[in-house]
C-alpha cells in the first residue's frame, strides 16, 4: 500500500448522501466524522442536481469527495445524449469526482420502467469506462440482473462497489468473483443473516459506508445516521471476523486505495499530503 495522505484517519465512508444538507450542516457532519476517526467521505449523486451539488460540496470541503450518477428510482427517462454529456461534464469537472455513483437497477413496486433502467445502467457503465472511474451500484430485488449487466458490459474493467449490501453469501461471492467490493453499513449491527455472511466474507473485498442522509422520521436529530457511525460498524465486523479492529481498518483502507486506483492521488492532494 502506498503512503497515506498526511492527517487522514483510517476509516472511509464510501457512500453517503450529504447533498440535501446545508453547507453549514455538512461542515458539522464532517467535523463529527473526523472526531470519530473518519478520514474522508464520498458523497453519491442520484440526479443531475444532486450530482452537481455533490461536486460543489466536494470542492468546498477537503475531506469530501464526490460521485456522479442517476439513481434508478430517479430516472427522468433514458440516458440520452444530453444527459450523458451533462454527467460526463460534471464527472470531468474536478479530480474530486472519484466514482460514478449511484447507478443500478431497482425492481421494487413503483420503480421506473425496467427497459429505461437497463438502458440508463448500461449507459452509465459506459461513462465509467470512458472516464476510467469505478462504479457504486444499487441493487434492490434485482441482484441476478445487475450482475448479468455488469458482466455483459465488462464493468469489471473499472471495478466498483455493491453498495449497502444485505444479500446472501452466494450473491456476495458472485459480485466478488466479478471483481467488485461488498459495502457493509449499519444493517450489519442488527441483521443476524447479514452478520453470518459478513463473518465469512474475504476481508480483501470489503468496504464500509453509512448511506447517511437526512432522516426527519427520527424524533431526535442526534439519532440520524452520519459518517461518524462507521465506528460501530468496524467494531462489529471485527467481532464477527474475530480480528483486531486495527486489522479491519487497515484492510478496508487498502481496499479503498485499490478501488480508487489512480484517483488515490487526488485524495493525497486534497488532504494535504
Amino acid at each position: 500500500m502506498g503512503p497515506r495522505p498526511r492527517g487522514t484517519n483510517l476509516l472511509v465512508d464510501t457512500h453517503a448522501h450529504l447533498d440535501p444538507f446545508s453547507d453549514d450542516e455538512v461542515s458539522q457532519i464532517l467535523e463529527r466524522a473526523t472526531d470519530a476517526g473518519v478520514g474522508f467521505v464520498i458523497c453519491a449523486g442520484t440526479t443531475i442536481a444532486s450530482s452537481r451539488r455533490s461536486v460543489y460540496l466536494s470542492e468546498k470541503f477537503p475531506r469530501l469527495f464526490s460521485g456522479v450518477g442517476v439513481h434508478p428510482m430517479d430516472l427522468p427517462g433514458p440516458v440520452d445524449h444530453v444527459l450523458y454529456e451533462q454527467l460526463r461534464d460534471l464527472a470531468s469537472s474536478t479530480e474530486k469526482v472519484v466514482v460514478i455513483s449511484e447507478i443500478g437497477l431497482d425492481f421494487m413496486e413503483g420503480a421506473p420502467d425496467r427497459g429505461t433502467q437497463y438502458q440508463a445502467f448500461r449507459e452509465q457503465i459506459r461513462l465509467a469506462q470512458e472516464l476510467r472511474l469505478p462504479i457504486v451500484f444499487h441493487s434492490r430485488e434485482s441482484h441476478d440482473e445487475v450482475l448479468r449487466v455488469l458482466r455483459e458490459e465488462r464493468a469489471y474493467e473499472v471495478g466498483g462497489v455493491m453498495h449497502y449490501f444485505q444479500g446472501d453469501e452466494t450473491t456476495a461471492l458472485r459480485a466478488i468473483d466479478l471483481g467488485f467490493y461488498i459495502s457493509l453499513a449499519r444493517p450489519l449491527l442488527r441483521l443476524p443473516q447479514l452478520q453470518e455472511v459478513a463473518a465469512r466474507l474475504p476481508l480483501d473485498y470489503v468496504v464500509l459506508e453509512t448511506d447517511a442522509a437526512p432522516q426527519p422520521f427520527k424524533a431526535k436529530r442526534e439519532n440520524w445516521t452520519e459518517p461518524r457511525h462507521l465506528r460501530p460498524i468496524v467494531r462489529k465486523l471485527a467481532e464477527l471476523q474475530s480480528k483486531p479492529v486495527e486489522e479491519i481498518e487497515d484492510a478496508v483502507l487498502r481496499n479503498v486505495e485499490r478501488l480508487l486506483g489512480t484517483k488515490w492521488g487526488a485524495v493525497h492532494r486534497a488532504l494535504g499530503a
